[in-house]
Parts: structure tokens; C-alpha cells; sequence
């Protein structure tokens, strides 16, 4: 069954040395042979194609994730009819990148293409001329461009693969064209290898009920990947909305009139904040505290006000959100923030809790300089002169705030566009308000040192 030759490579790996000695030595030279050829053996979950009567499949991956093996694994499969969820023997297959050229040196002649995971008894040949590989059995795929929608006019196919389909200039119309082309079979398919980005084919696709999909982070493939390489990109973009998108292969959305963008929330990054003048933690308690409610957001801001108001900058710090949280328990969290990094007030929204938010404040640090914040606006107008802050280059990010930034990234002029409240933006809006918006009393600088 696929679930015991799934499971193998883990069983053997995870087992003593004497068990790994032991199934080698019982292997036979052409087993030995085999034995790399055997994706199912060592592929990881989110690299096999789920079962089900689905049109397309779409593997999410964060960078060297192993989308491109995974890809061209299934088209081996599908031509060799090698898996129990292939479709059979595919005869016609088109191969589409984002240039004739990229499709060429990644999805056939790449280190992990088609070329260098066949078998050489079953290995295609690459016809230059036609831009095609020929099985031995006589299947073919050709390879087009996503620049050149109109090629993808005229042929029919049984099964596609798309790599990076979320990066394509042209996607919706080669997309388009792929569909009316896909008219072989009893059951033509459709595999989509991509790093996620917000664009609307590919949101499109994930809506539809005939898409599965699987996903996995940079980190799952880290036995696969150069020394160094890991450490190196998580030390430069874990924690960032870049690095939740490229390494954590998530889907990171970003509506059209956004307050925050995501160019304008990678140039506030900073690797760290100077000495600060003040210090706050700012909460937006949920309205109830049971599993499944909205968060409860809780924001760390500081800010080096010297000078004008006009030229006082802001730091944010950390997001210390907690989630499905009784209020004991988040306003541990917020306590625990403010002791932290030594914040100078602790400001707390009470439309929600009224009394209670103080109460349970005070009852786990009697000692905090607290502050009780009414929203007498919505949050749209409360958050639209702290996005102008941002517009202003007057706030910076440190890392570590992926969460919020996806939430920034879905408040428009006309609302919350995401699901649930958008808490951590909030808490976000009360810490900047209160150290940028309010007049203050500016005490000593201080260093988070």
C-alpha cells in the first residue's frame, strides 16, 4: 500500500544503526539501483498528490521547499503510471514556465527536473528542435513560455505542470489558455508548483472546489538544502512578511487600497531600534475569552521623541498577541510585555471590557502605570493617521512581526477586509496613537540594552 512505502525512508532513518545495515545489506544490486528512483519512498508529504477526483493540484512551498521534485515526480507518474492516484498513462503533457528558457533549465534539465529524476531506462529525450521530451513509450511534453499566452492556441494536453504561476506577467490569460487546452483523457490534470504570492489567479484557483493543495516551509526540505543556507536566510527574514511568504510558503494577502503595503512595510524594517525616549504596550482585549474568539492583541511600541512632534520616530517592537486567551491569561501576556522591555504605560482598550480590563490588569501587576482608551471612532478613522505616519517614514519595524503585517496589509479606507477582528492592528493603532498622536511628556532617553 502507498502508506507503508510512504512511511519507509522514515521508518529506516528513524531506527537504530543495526536496522539501516540490515535493509541495505538485504538489497540486490538492481535494488540498489532502484532505490533513488523510488520517490515514494523518500518524498515527503506535501510532495505527493493528494487522492480525490481533483482538477488541479497546487503545491505552496516556501524557497527549496522541494516543489520542483515534487512536480516533476508527478510527471514521471502520470507517464508511467507509477502511482495509485496518477491518471493513467498521460500521452500529451504541456510543461509551462514563466520563460521557454526557465521552463527548459528548471523543469527538465534542472537538478531536480524531469531529466534528473527519470530512471535511465525511462529517461525522455529532449528534442531541441520542438522544445519537447519523448518518453520511450511515446508520451511527450512540450515546453511553452506564460510570455506567450497564444502558443498554448491549438494544442490539447492530458496534464500540465506550471511552475511559479504566481510570478507570471501574463497569468490569467496563459492560464486561460491551458484550460480550453486541457481536453485529453478521461481526467485531465493539472500541477501547480509556486511560492505563494497575493495575486488573483492564484487566489482564484485555491477558492475553487476542484483544487487541493499541499504546503510546506523552506525547512521541511532542510536535509536537501547547502550548509549555511537555512541559518543564512532565517538570521536575514524569519519573522519578516517576507520571509512568512518566501520561506514559510504562506499565502500572504493584500487587498487593493490597503492602508499598509508590503513595499512600504519592508522599507520600515530595521534590525534594531536606537535608545528610546518612551515605551508602551498597547491591548486590545477580545470580546470573549474562549477558544475560537478573536485574539487578543498586544503590541510593544517605542519612540525617540526628540525635537518637534514632526520629527519624534517610532519603533514597534514586538507583537505579543495571544490567542483564544481567558483575560487572566492575556493580561499576564500584557504584563509580562510591559516588565519585558520596561515600558513606561500600559494602554488598554475598554469599550469591550469596561471595569474588567482594569480589574484583571491590576490584579497581576498592581504596580503598572495603566491607561484605559475609548474607541469613539471606528477603526478605519483610527487608523488612517498612523498609516500617514508610516507614508511619512516616521515608524519602523523590528522583526518578528509577520502576524501583524499580514493583518496591516488587509485594512483598507473602507474596513477590515480579513476574517475576525483585525486585533493586532489595534493594539498597534492605541500604541502609536498614544506615543505619536497624543502630546506627551517626554522623559530620559533610554536603551533597550
Amino acid at each position: 500500500m502507498r502508506s507503508a512505502i510512504r512511511s519507509g525512508a522514515a521508518f529506516i532513518a528513524s531506527g537504530p544503526a543495526a536496522r539501516q545495515d540490515e535493509f541495505l545489506h538485504d538489497l540486490g544490486e538492481a535494488e540498489l539501483r532502484a532505490l533513488p528512483f523510488l520517490f515514494e519512498f523518500w518524498a515527503m508529504d506535501h510532495q505527493l498528490p493528494p487522492s480525490g477526483d481533483w482538477r488541479a493540484w497546487v503545491i505552496l512551498g516556501g524557497r527549496g521547499a522541494g516543489k520542483t521534485r515534487a512536480g516533476a515526480e508527478w510527471v514521471r507518474s502520470i507517464v508511467e503510471g507509477s502511482l495509485p492516484s496518477s491518471i493513467g498513462r498521460a500521452r500529451r503533457i504541456a510543461l509551462i514556465g514563466e520563460t521557454v528558457e526557465q521552463t527548459r533549465e528548471v523543469m527538465v534539465f534542472g537538478e531536480s527536473g524531469i531529466l534528473a529524476c527519470s530512471p535511465p531506462d525511462r529517461r525522455p529525450e529532449w528534442i531541441a528542435g520542438r522544445k519537447m521530451l519523448v518518453w520511450p513509450n511515446g508520451a511527450t511534453a512540450q515546453v511553452f513560455s506564460a510570455h506567450d499566452p497564444e502558443s498554448l492556441r491549438g494544442p490539447q494536453f492530458d496534464a500540465a505542470w506550471v511552475d511559479e504561476l504566481a510570478k507570471w506577467k501574463k497569468a490569467e490569460e496563459t492560464w486561460d489558455m491551458l484550460q480550453f487546452g486541457l481536453r485529453l483523457g478521461t481526467r485531465p490534470q493539472v500541477c501547480v508548483t509556486t511560492t505563494p504570492r497575493p495575486v488573483p489567479i492564484l487566489k482564484a484557483l485555491l477558492d475553487r472546489s476542484s483544487t487541493v493543495m499541499t504546503h510546506a516551509p523552506t525547512e521541511a526540505n532542510a536535509a536537501n538544502l547547502a550548509d549555511g543556507f537555512l541559518e543564512e536566510v532565517k538570521a536575514r527574514y524569519s519573522g519578516t512578511r517576507l520571509g512568512r511568504q518566501e520561506l514559510d510558503g504562506i499565502l500572504i494577502d493584500e487587498i487593493d487600497g490597503a492602508l499598509w503595503s508590503g513595499a512600504m512595510l519592508e522599507t520600515a524594517r530595521l534590525e534594531e531600534a536606537p535608545a528610546l525616549s518612551r515605551i508602551v504596550v498597547a491591548v486590545d482585549p477580545p470580546v470573549t475569552g474562549k477558544a475560537g474568539s478573536d485574539a487578543c492583541g498586544i503590541v510593544v511600541a517605542g519612540a525617540v521623541t526628540d525635537g518637534p512632534p514632526r520629527d519624534w520616530t517610532a519603533y514597534v517592537l514586538a507583537d505579543r498577541s495571544v490567542e483564544g486567551a481567558s483575560p487572566l491569561a492575556w493580561a499576564k501576556a500584557a504584563v509580562a510585555a510591559s516588565e519585558e522591555f520596561g515600558a513606561d504605560r500600559l494602554v488598554a482598550e475598554v469599550n469591550q471590557g469596561g471595569d474588567l480590563v482594569a480589574e484583571m490588569i491590576r490584579q497581576v501587576g498592581p504596580m503598572i502605570s495603566y491607561k484605559a482608551v475609548h474607541a469613539s471612532r471606528g477603526k478605519t478613522a483610527r487608523a488612517e493617521p498612523v498609516a500617514a505616519l508610516y507614508e511619512q517614514g516616521r515608524v519602523h519595524h523590528l522583526r518578528g512581526l509577520g502576524q501583524l503585517e499580514e493583518q496591516m496589509g488587509l485594512m483598507s479606507h473602507s474596513g477590515f477586509k480579513g476574517r475576525g477582528s483585525p486585533d493586532r492592528v489595534d493594539a498597534l493603532v492605541w500604541a502609536l496613537t498614544e506615543l505619536m498622536l497624543v502630546p506627551q511628556v517626554r522623559p530620559q532617553m533610554r536603551s533597550l540594552g
